[in-house]
């Protein structure tokens, strides 16, 4: 018996959303996703009951991974995202034997994917607790010891893990676009538009209006420091412009495509064209590769705070080379110091004291190889595991019956015009995420939002316009949902 047979009784049992029967209307698919939408919101501000204090490890990646410190949804869609690396790197050696057009091994897939993320999420929360990142307090109204607190805090954080899963698997059935997409988006769009209108010191209007009135001084434009204030202190005038290029730069990359004209084989006259984007895999694959990186820093700093914690020297001279943390947590050194991604200007403009600048200069050029190439492989599985391949495409181009006009109507055929350009499109455009992603980063944005925090909002926004101008269109020609097989 092999490994499907033995885990189908159990895979099989996990409750999942039930697929929609036939068409979805427009309306009701924007109710759901509105109405989870909210309730992200909601949750995203229900504090964690016992909660006394505690520190974010997240915080440099909470534009990717969305929640919130201190919520119910901590862990954000941290689980999600690591569950799916997980299984495209299975998938993608082919060591589950699954195939996904297999209506069983879908359902084979789609349990082991969750019970990934269920796991993940227990073995996140448990140091986060016991690691004191979230510290409990004693509830001595009801008599609750700090240790039955501690429980009740990784019981709170895995809910909030299980619910963010579900709502994810809502918005994908019975919504528009992704609930993981839909949470990035939320949170980015919070903090631009705090950054923007806050009213604090790293707000932009109120900075400008301090300048303006002379609440603020800013040096000399002669002698470069007033430049400096404009552009790279208060005025922030470098994290405007890199915000706006980075919009532009995204909208017109989606634009950017390789059209393949169809026709159909039945119907004279109807000719349409598939659309090979620069940004063919999107910039979700971006997910992937700073939550890999966001469980290389969580590692690091659990090992630093256990060392701390238990008096046991975890980094020791003999260990220095693997991570050196500084007394506030933040590491200065060692292989996690150059594994950490760069998230904003001063982090090599004005590095410490202590730190070299070609110990800067390295960590810069691993942080734009890691983003790269892994912008590139992760594209990769991402096509493949999407089925957007040039396998999968020439089999729906098929399904709708349509064809390449000059071309014989055979998958094989439209397969091998596929495959000119899909896969070298694929990895140009992950290449070229990643690379974008580094350089807002080092620019900085607006809010402080993370470079690829801010390319996912741009185009996600962007694909959901897309989707919900194709549902209109749906709506208005019930003969195109039959053609396209949605219906």
């Amino acid at each position: 018996m092999g490994w499907k047979e033995a885990a189908e009784p159990v895979l099989s049992r996990i409750p999942v959303v039930r697929q929609p029967q036939g068409h979805v209307p427009f309306k009701r698919k924007l109710a759901w996703t509105i109405g989870v939408l909210v309730l992200y919101f909601f949750l995203t501000n229900v504090t964690l009951w016992g909660l006394a204090g505690g520190e974010d490890l997240f915080g440099q990646f909470r534009t990717v991974l969305a929640g919130a410190q201190g919520s119910l949804l901590q862990v954000g869609i941290g689980p999600i995202v690591t569950g799916s690396i997980v299984m495209q790197l299975l998938g993608g050696a082919n060591l589950l034997g699954l195939d996904t057009n297999d209506p069983r091994d879908q359902v084979l897939y789609q349990g082991l994917q969750k019970t990934l993320v269920i796991i993940v999420t227990l073995m996140t929360a448990i140091p986060m607790v016991y690691a004191g990142f979230l510290q409990a307090g004693p509830i001595e109204a009801l008599g609750l010891g700090q240790s039955t607190v501690q429980l009740l805090l990784v019981a709170q954080v895995f809910v909030g893990g299980i619910l963010i899963l579900y709502m994810d698997e809502i918005v994908s059935k019975w919504g528009i676009g992704s609930g993981v997409g839909l949470f990035i988006i939320a949170g980015v769009s919070q903090r631009l538009f705090g950054g923007f209108f806050s009213f604090s010191e790293s707000g932009f209007f109120a900075s400008w209006f301090r300048i303006l009135t002379g609440q603020t001084e800013i040096g000399s434009i002669v002698g470069g420091a007033g430049l400096a204030d404009l552009f790279i202190g208060p005025g922030q005038l470098l994290a405007l412009i890199t915000t706006i290029l980075i919009f532009v730069t995204v909208v017109y990359a989606e634009s950017v495509r390789v059209e393949i004209p169809l026709s159909h084989a039945r119907v004279k006259g109807a000719r349409g064209r598939f659309p090979v984007k620069l940004i063919y895999a999107s910039v979700l694959p971006m997910i992937l590769v700073r939550a890999l990186q966001a469980n290389i820093q969580f590692f690091g700093q659990i090992l630093n705070r256990l060392s701390s914690e238990t008096h046991i020297v975890l980094f020791g001279q003999s260990m220095r080379w693997l991570g050196n943390y500084d007394g506030d947590g933040q590491v200065i050194g060692g292989l996690f110091y150059y594994l950490k991604p760069v998230y904003s200007p001063s982090a090599w403009l004005n590095p410490p004291a202590d730190i070299a600048m070609w110990q800067v200069m390295t960590r810069i050029s691993i942080d734009m190889t890691f983003m790269i190439v892994g912008g590139a492989i992760f594209a990769v599985f991402w096509v493949e595991t999407t089925n957007m391949g040039p396998e999968a495409t020439a089999k729906q181009i098929q399904r709708s019956g349509m064809q390449i006009p000059g071309f014989r109507q055979e998958v094989g055929v439209v397969e091998q015009v596929m495959g000119r350009y899909i896969p070298q499109v694929t990895i140009l455009g992950g290449a070229l995420v990643g690379l974008l992603a580094v350089i807002a980063n080092m620019l900085g944005t607006i809010g402080n939002v993370s470079g690829e925090g801010l390319l996912l909002t741009v185009s996600i926004t962007y694909k959901i316009y897309e989707e919900i101008a194709e549902e209109q269109l749906m709506e208005m020609h019930p003969m195109m949902r039959r053609m396209f097989g949605s219906e």
